[in-house]
């Protein structure tokens, strides 16, 4: 079965639609990640029971919902950018928007462990090593 060129046009503007709608969506929910993270580490460390470094713990939780968030949207702007219009603009805007997330993961990886994300974790002395 031939398809004429309107009946191929519509399929392509339905696609590009639903493509949209998905990497909308995929962009709602790395918005809420990074807000429901902020709500929950509030409210873990508002109602803390337990004593000990309360900050450091509020603020590697709310770290990592942020990295998270930020891998969610980088992963949405892609599905937006390359499956609808592929041209030199388009392709240009996501590479600095993916440069800019991902030097924000890296220094939110920096502010949370102590290490940049290419250097390896740092071991602790253990028992046998410091005999």
């Amino acid at each position: 079965m031939v398809k004429t060129p309107a009946e191929m046009a519509t399929a392509e503007a339905t696609i590009g639609h639903w493509i949209r709608f998905v990497g909308s969506g995929i962009e709602i929910f790395g918005v809420l990640v990074i807000v429901l993270g902020i709500v929950w580490s509030t409210y873990l460390f508002v109602h803390r029971r337990e004593t000990g470094p309360y900050y450091d713990a509020y603020k590697i939780r709310i770290g990592r919902s942020l990295l998270l968030g930020l891998e969610v949207l980088v992963a949405a702007d892609i599905v937006k950018t390359i499956a609808l219009d592929v041209t030199f603009v388009s392709l240009g805007l996501l590479a600095g928007l993916v440069l800019i997330r991902t030097f924000l993961s890296w220094t939110l990886v920096l502010e949370i462990e102590g290490r940049w994300p290419w250097q390896r974790k740092r071991q602790r002395p253990s028992a046998d090593r410091l005999a």
